[in-house]
């Protein structure tokens, strides 16, 4: 197979690649999108994969840590999975199986049963790349990435990257966390993917951008995957339509079980 390099290769400094990932973040304060998804779960020790068909429906979010995840079955366009959260805790209603989860966003004990740890936090740090605080620490490495921009096509692409990485010192110590790291192309400075780590440094999720598009005035990658290592989870988000900053009130965040509705609380 060709092996091609891209068309441009754009240079940044550490700070330049900082003061634009911390833009992008400020500039947005709230987000609408139509969205479906697929999920796939095994591989790794289980050995097969399932594949599940792919849920229509909707993503609200609006800072500081708002987020609504609103889905439909794929015929009948029944309401399969309402998600709702303040930033703290969630609320989660399966009317199909008339059955609602609540819990706190932060996974105190991880459970067996993989979808239970995904909490909501993952599509919002997904969705919008943070930006490094004040009391973390950055630094960037080269290097190169090959992929297959057209499957149809046989060649792939040799593109440059910066690796941004950002880590939290231990107090009192010289150890230093990882919290994320972000990896850019250097063909469009834009990142395609972000690697998130818990407080015992093991990689927790990874979210793959591809196929950045113009939603208005907006560039913004119309999929998006967020895989799951430990949990063996994978999930394609697809953005059909996106709407940035536009005033969202606040009943659009609140969900309502209804009565006699099995309610599950997770820690």
């Amino acid at each position: 197979m060709l092996t091609h390099p891209p068309s441009q290769v754009l240079n940044a400094s550490l700070d330049q690649l900082v003061q634009s990932t911390t833009q992008r973040f400020d500039h947005v304060n709230t987000l609408k999108a139509s969205i479906s998804i697929a999920v796939s779960k095994g591989g790794g020790k289980e050995g097969t994969v399932t594949d599940y068909a792919a849920f229509p429906g909707y993503l609200l979010l609006r800072k500081p840590g708002d987020l609504r995840v609103l889905l439909f079955t794929p015929i009948g366009h029944v309401q399969a999975v309402d998600m709702v959260t303040d930033g703290t805790t969630f609320t989660m209603h399966i009317p199909p199986r008339n059955k609602a989860i609540t819990g706190s966003n932060a996974i105190s004990e991880p459970s067996s049963n993989s979808l239970e740890n995904l909490r909501p936090a993952v599509f919002f740090d997904s969705f919008l790349i943070r930006s490094a605080r004040p009391d973390e620490l950055v630094s960037v490495t080269s290097d190169d990435r090959i992929y297959q921009p057209d499957p149809t096509k046989k060649y792939v692409e040799d593109e440059p990257e910066y690796d941004l990485g950002i880590y939290r010192q231990v107090a009192g110590s010289q150890e230093l966390k990882p919290q994320r790291l972000v990896h850019i192309g250097r063909a469009t400075l834009m990142p395609y993917q972000q690697d998130t780590y818990d407080e015992k440094g093991q990689l927790v999720t990874v979210a793959n951008y591809e196929n950045y598009q113009k939603f208005g005035d907006e560039l913004f990658p119309s999929i998006i995957t967020i895989d799951r290592p430990l949990d063996h989870l994978r999930m394609k988000l697809v953005i059909t339509k996106l709407l940035v900053n536009q005033s969202l009130e606040n009943d659009q965040f609140e969900l309502k079980i209804p009565k006699d509705t099995q309610v599950q609380k997770l820690p």
